[in-house]
């Protein structure tokens, strides 16, 4: 079987780079590092038409919110192999498989102090059942390499002009649930961003 350590370790702490790996090899799953996507952190997709599982994780994430995102689409992995489709994506199901597959890093003390806190709080809300629990991605951003014009989506008042990395443009709309509509001023299309995408704000 390939061991992936050595390349998963430019994006996780090495220390738990073997376990990912072996994941990896279990579930014949492919493992992709993808650009940044301001809608989403990682994505899991089931089997299709003789594919294999997939797992896509964006390049850019600190290495504690890569592995946090790793681990939970295993847990969406791990949760279609014993229920296919037939749960709710975010449901108990997924949260327990979710407790168990995070407990070798927390066994590892990998993680810092403030985000096993954040981490421990995720698992015990049930409230906090999907991806986006924004208390736990908050602590984890605290590790982000600083780059001073950056600020969170969330941060901008509505009806704000704002570029991505990649120098898109977009207008921030209303927020729905739990994201918010974004115009993109050169295809008049809408996106939904994460509240705590980093975006840069263009001055009046």
């Amino acid at each position: 079987m390939p061991d992936f350590s050595k390349q998963l370790s430019k994006y996780i702490p090495a220390e738990a780079a073997p376990i990912i790996s072996q994941w990896i090899n279990d579930s014949a799953c492919r493992f992709k590092v993808t650009k940044s996507r301001a809608s989403k952190l990682g994505d899991y997709r089931a089997p299709f038409r003789g594919s294999s599982h997939q797992i896509t994780v964006n390049y850019d994430l600190n290495p504690y919110a890569f592995l946090m995102t790793t681990v939970h689409e295993f847990a969406h992995l791990k949760t279609y192999q014993e229920y296919k489709n037939r749960v709710k994506p975010h449901g108990e199901e997924w949260k327990n498989n979710f407790k168990s597959l995070i407990q070798p890093f927390l066994k590892l003390n990998i993680f810092p102090a403030d985000v096993v806190i954040a981490i421990n709080n995720y698992m015990n809300n049930p409230a906090a059942s999907s991806c986006t629990d924004l208390n736990l991605y908050r602590v984890l951003k605290q590790y982000d390499k600083k780059v001073s014009e950056l600020i969170h989506v969330e941060e901008l008042p509505e009806q704000s002009i704002f570029q991505m990395k990649n120098g898109r443009t977009f207008q921030k709309l209303e927020k729905l649930r739990k994201r918010y509509k974004c115009l993109e001023i050169s295809t008049q299309k809408i996106y939904l961003f994460h509240p705590i995408a980093e975006v840069i704000p263009v001055k009046d």
